[in-house]
Formats: C-alpha cells, structure tokens, sequence
C-alpha cells in the first residue's frame, strides 16, 4: 500500500509565509473589477494544471496527489476521471482536445471530445520520459512540454521510478509528422510553460533546489534563443502562468498572481488565500482568471482576457 507523505516539508512549509507588497501600477488595477478571489471549490490535495475548454465551457484541473481530475461544469464541481495516472499540467489542443502531463504514465495523454483517452509521445530516443509536468500547444499544432523528475521521486504523484535518459528537458512534438525534438538541456528543472500571445516569445519556468526563476526565449523556426530572466521568486517559486491578450504574463508567485508585461517589469499583484499553483483564463468572453492554490479552486471575473481568446 502506498503510503503518501508528509507533504508539510515541502509546499506546506509556505503555508504561513507572508507575501511581500507589490505598488499595483494603474495599468494593473485598470484590470482588476475586485480584489478578492471567489473560492468555488476546496478538497483536493495539491489542484494544479487548471484548463478551461471553450466549446463545453468547462474547466478541468488536476488533483495529482489524489490521482484524479476535478471538473467545473454549471457551478458545480465534479470528477473528471479517477484514476487519471497522475496527471499534471493541462492544456487544450487547435481541436479542443484536452492535452494532459501524466505523472503516472510518464507521457502525454490526448482526450477527445467523446473522452477516449490516447497516448501522444511517451519516449525520447526508445528512454522513458521523466515525468511531463506542463504543457502548451502551438498555434502549428505542435505540442512543447517540460520534463522534471517531480513524478518520479517517490509514490506520492506519480510512482518511483529512475531517470533514464539522463536530464531534464523542454521537448517539442510535432503530431503530424511524429517528430521530437530537444528545445533546451540546461535547464535545471523546468517546470511552467506557456507561450506570449503572439508565439514569438516562450517563458519557461525552472523550479530547481536552488533556482526558482521564470525566463523568456525568442522562438525561431526550430529553437529557442535569447533566453533572459524575467524574475527570482526565491524563497518562493513560478509555478505555471499564462499571457494576457496584451502579452502580459500573469504567473503563479507563492501565495499571489503576479503580473509581468512584455518588458519583463512588474506592474501588478494579487494575493491569494493559499500558496498557488497554476492559472488559465476562462469563460465564455475570457476574463475569468481560475486559480488552482493547494487545496482549492478560485476565481476572479476583469477587465482583460486570455491570449487565447484574441
């Protein structure tokens, strides 16, 4: 039987922190409609991987340590699937379907429409993968994901399992053609992943033992450059983030949202009642902000939209 530990000493150990002061910049609080999140849902373990999915108008998050999925659907909080093989991070594809990390499965998973669940890219040169942990979905249909070994370091969300192939990288598939290819190497443990609203720009994050920092690269045709540092979280961490229709980057910083523009300045904070984990952009006009912060899910309606949504 397996025993899930004390998770008290690792994302717990921030339970009580307090987060600095941010001076929110007029533009910041032209966003903002109210200043307190709306909690529609707590019992889960460690929520993360929130992913809206338009033509249902439903949001879907992961509750890994539990190995299951939550569902948001009508204002009503459901299971999406249980067991879910400990998936992680989510995202949607340019067809809707759901593209999910598993923790478990030490692959992608694609859901359809109809819900049949299917493998996407489970291998790197005939090695298993570490343990995918997020995702995001390129407007030519190829999928780049983050492979930390988070899911292998013990049964707690995922199953104890050896690195094999040596690292821990930034990986692009390309469904169409069933091309991998290696983004980044150096990397310590990259974690959150998400694209600037017009693709031209790709923020990583990387959650190692002594780094806890979000970057920016320049995308190209076939790599990823000019990799700049945007923030040090430390002591706390990025975790997952999304871009605003505007390119500003709006990402997980301990117990609050911060909010970056394009030139890497911070221009806003939003403190949220437990340490958070991931957000995405919902609703039917794209303005709700859903965050996933331990054991709950919160939302918030603005005054600004998903890049998704442009």
């Amino acid at each position: 039987m397996i025993i899930k530990k004390d998770f008290s000493k690792t994302v717990y150990k921030f339970k009580d922190s307090v987060m600095e002061p941010v001076e929110n910049t007029d533009l910041f609080k032209s966003y903002i409609k109210r200043t307190e999140f709306t909690q529609l849902f707590q019992g889960t373990l460690w929520a993360e991987g929130p992913c809206y999915i338009p033509n249902k108008d439903m949001l879907v998050w992961s509750d890994n340590p539990n190995n299951r999925m939550m569902k948001l659907v009508n204002g009503q909080v459901s299971e999406f699937r249980n067991p879910s093989n400990f998936c992680n991070g989510n995202t949607i594809d340019n067809d809707e379907n759901l593209i999910s990390c598993s923790h478990g499965g030490r692959c992608i998973y694609k859901t359809d429409d109809d819900l049949n669940v299917s493998i996407v890219v489970d291998q790197f040169k005939g090695k298993k993968f570490n343990s995918p942990n997020d995702v995001c979905v390129k407007l030519d249909d190829t999928i780049w994901f983050t492979d930390p070994p988070y899911g292998i370091l013990s049964d707690y969300e995922g199953y104890l399992g050896e690195q094999e192939y040596g690292g821990c990288y930034v990986f692009r598939f390309n469904p169409k053609t069933n091309k991998l290819d290696v983004m980044n190497t150096n990397l310590d443990r990259p974690n959150g992943i998400a694209f600037s609203h017009d693709e031209k720009k790709l923020y990583i994050a990387d959650t190692g033992e002594n780094i806890k920092c979000l970057y920016v690269f320049d995308v190209g045709v076939d790599s990823i450059t000019n990799q700049k540092l945007v923030y040090d979280f430390k002591p706390f961490f990025s975790d997952g983030f999304r871009s605003d229709i505007n390119g500003n980057i709006w990402t997980s910083a301990g117990k609050a949202i911060k909010c970056f523009n394009p030139n890497n300045e911070l221009i806003g904070q939003l403190l949220v009642p437990e340490l958070v984990s991931n957000l995405e952009f919902g609703g039917k006009e794209g303005n709700i902000l859903y965050v996933t912060a331990t054991s709950s899910l919160y939302s918030m309606e603005l005054n600004q939209i998903g890049a998704k949504y442009k």
